[in-house]
């Protein structure tokens, strides 16, 4: 037989938790419930068995390693088709010589069978295959199947949540509630509102994508708001008191003296509510001229003495 090591993929100085997670990946793909009739990965699994066997049990381990027993669990020099008082004979999964069943070529696999008993393979296969322990001829228990579907919310509804009508695959339509502060491609499971599960297993979730509708002039950031406010060439030259929307109502923003376009001004916790603090809203300043022409402050621009280059820094 090979060396449980090489077998299980792993070093010798390997720690259980990477011992039991290579068996429980080797013996997912070879397991022979996935492989019905094929005589390699029967003889596969027996091999990963075997390895876990040994490598899985600190005693067998220790005693691999300091060379008391071969690869095959039985001591150096023993011969299983010969028999010996305390010693099992043949494979201990059933495919060898003498203690098996006439035509005893046939595979056959029981966690009963096992060295040490159902409880360290058997709870190890009922996790990987999806049930608990099970009687021999009941069917495996497994979860239904998850549905995906998807449903469009509107920026004030991501952030202050709400309930949505969803339509199914199968056409069923079910309430799902949205919860506040959901993001933009978040997925939102279900639980238990899938396909019905199988040998009396949970039914499946669903897994809903939810996208949401871009705002008008606000964009999200983390938890926090940005947004540009439009202001006049009086408000940011003189300053003053302008009012700005928020998530909550509108509010007064003070806008300093002599302030340009692309100045950002903060209104602390106005952004998107969260456990520990609420965001912010980041107000970046758009100055913007009269939609129809003024004469009167066309006048007074022409007439201002005091010409500045605003460009000067480019040079």
């Amino acid at each position: 037989m090979k060396d449980p090591y090489e077998v299980l993929g792993v070093a010798k100085g390997a720690s259980e938790a990477e011992i039991k997670k290579a068996f429980r990946g080797l013996a997912k793909k070879h397991h022979p419930d996935k492989h019905a009739g094929d005589a390699a990965a029967q003889k596969r699994f027996q091999e990963i068995s075997g390895a876990y066997d040994i490598l899985g049990d600190k005693q067998k381990r220790a005693q691999f390693d300091a060379g008391a027993i071969g690869p095959d669990g039985n001591p150096k020099g023993f011969d299983p088709r010969q028999g010996s008082g305390g010693f099992r004979q043949g494979n201990p999964f059933g495919g060898g010589g003498g203690g098996g069943a006439p035509g005893g070529g046939g595979f056959h696999f029981s966690f009963d069978d096992t060295p040490g008993g159902a409880a360290g393979f058997e709870d190890i296969f009922a996790d990987l295959m999806g049930g608990g322990r099970r009687g021999r001829g009941q069917p495996r228990a497994a979860k239904g199947e998850d549905f995906a579907a998807s449903v469009t919310v509107s920026f004030d509804e991501s952030v202050s949540g709400g309930t949505r009508r969803v339509v199914l695959q199968n056409g069923e339509q079910i309430d799902v509630r949205i919860p506040a502060g959901v993001k933009d491609g978040q997925t939102i499971r279900v639980k238990g509102r899938g396909g019905a599960g199988r040998g009396g297993g949970p039914s499946g979730d669903i897994l809903l994508t939810v996208s949401v509708a871009a705002h008008p002039w606000m964009t999200r950031d983390g938890n926090d708001i940005r947004m540009d406010l439009p202001v006049t060439l009086k408000e940011a030259v003189l300053g003053g008191k302008v009012p700005v929307p928020t998530l909550t109502g509108t509010v007064s923003l003070s806008v300093p003296p002599n302030s340009n376009t692309g100045t950002t001004l903060r209104l602390k916790g106005k952004g998107i509510a969260a456990k520990d603090a609420a965001g912010d809203l980041y107000v970046r300043l758009v100055i913007s001229a009269p939609d129809k022409p003024d004469e009167s402050l066309k006048t007074f621009l022409e007439g201002w003495g005091h010409d500045y280059d605003p460009r000067a820094k480019m040079r």
